[in-house]
């Protein structure tokens, strides 16, 4: 039974949704820096729609024999090569959903979940197996064509609802960057959403440029420390948070910060940062992710080592150079 709007199917029949659940988790670690699983919408189409587009059946049959067209089910298609994701859905029945939807869209996505996410509304009906293993959220949407995805607002309290507080605020803050959350859409939010989203759309702000960065604020935010993102630090560029006067937070993901050369200049961020008198702590995926203890008791550790040394906690012992919002 669905709980909260979510319900799931249990273990798996689908062929693709087990054989490319590699894929679709390599696509997790990408998503990271705002790379999207897909480079296009979800290519599903239903026989209606191509003969509307002035196709006949004739040459529907030609496209499905030539491989260009691929049926999952009766009356319903995807392109060829259409990932893994927009051909469960359009077999299982109903729209893509949740995170599923996010990584369509180019959103960062932090999940390890590589089940497929499908929105079905009332009246609907699933044409998978039982034993699939797709996540289905019924809710009172609007219909729609197979290909679509649901609202901005809608998909993000799917995943408040499916995947918890934190994914939801770095797809939250993804949204925001991207322009594709309006101030509507936030009240949207803010009518149907508990005390954890309330919490976390006061948080949310449009300059974060990683879903590292967005759960790092997200992380530390029962601190109460001055975080500051995406601040330029004269003598050393843009740092991705600034704690107090002096401590510099990096978190490197792996598409920006692998090889020697990305390496060398990581060290030579640190190095004119130094000179100034800042602290530079640098972070990976992992870290933040999966290790988060060893990350606040670095950065808590940084702070209290900067204490003793200036001797007026957070604040520098010399005036540092100028940082400014980017």
């Amino acid at each position: 039974m669905p709980v909260n709007g979510v319900g799931s199917c249990t273990a798996g029949a689908e062929k693709t949704l087990s054989t490319d659940a590699a894929a679709r988790a390599a696509c997790d670690l990408r998503g990271v820096q705002g790379i999207g699983m897909c480079d296009g919408p979800p290519a599903v189409f239903t026989t209606a729609q191509l003969l509307g587009t002035g196709m006949s059946r004739a040459q529907l049959r030609t496209q499905l024999t030539a491989g260009v067209l691929e049926r999952r089910r009766r009356g319903v298609y995807t392109g060829a090569g259409s990932c893994p994701d927009a051909s469960a859905v359009a077999a299982h029945g109903g729209r893509l959903a949740c995170v599923s939807a996010a990584r369509h869209l180019g959103l960062w996505v932090l999940t390890a979940d590589v089940r497929t996410h499908v929105w079905l509304c009332d009246g609907q009906r699933t044409y998978h197996p039982d034993a699939c293993e797709c996540v289905e959220h019924w809710d009172d949407g609007p219909l729609g064509a197979p290909g679509t995805t649901p609202s901005m607002p809608r998909l993000l309290l799917q995943i408040a609802r499916c995947q918890g507080i934190e994914e939801f605020f770095v797809v939250l803050e993804s949204a925001m960057r991207r322009g594709m959350l309006d101030e509507q859409g936030r009240r949207w939010l803010s009518r149907r959403g508990n005390a954890d989203v309330h919490e976390a759309l006061s948080l949310a702000r449009d300059d974060a440029d990683s879903g590292l960065e967005s759960l790092l604020r997200w992380r530390l935010r029962h601190l109460r420390l001055p975080v500051r993102t995406q601040q330029r630090v004269v003598g050393v560029g843009t740092v991705d948070a600034l704690i107090g006067d002096r401590l510099l937070i990096e978190t490197d993901g792996v598409d920006n910060h692998d090889g020697a050369s990305h390496r060398h200049k990581d060290l030579v961020r640190d190095a004119n940062a130094a000179i100034w008198g800042f602290v530079t702590l640098r972070f990976d995926y992992a870290m933040i992710v999966h290790d988060w203890p060893l990350v606040e008791a670095a950065i808590r550790g940084a702070l209290a080592t900067l204490a003793q040394t200036t001797g007026r906690g957070l604040a520098p012992n010399r005036k540092p150079p100028r940082a400014t919002r980017r």
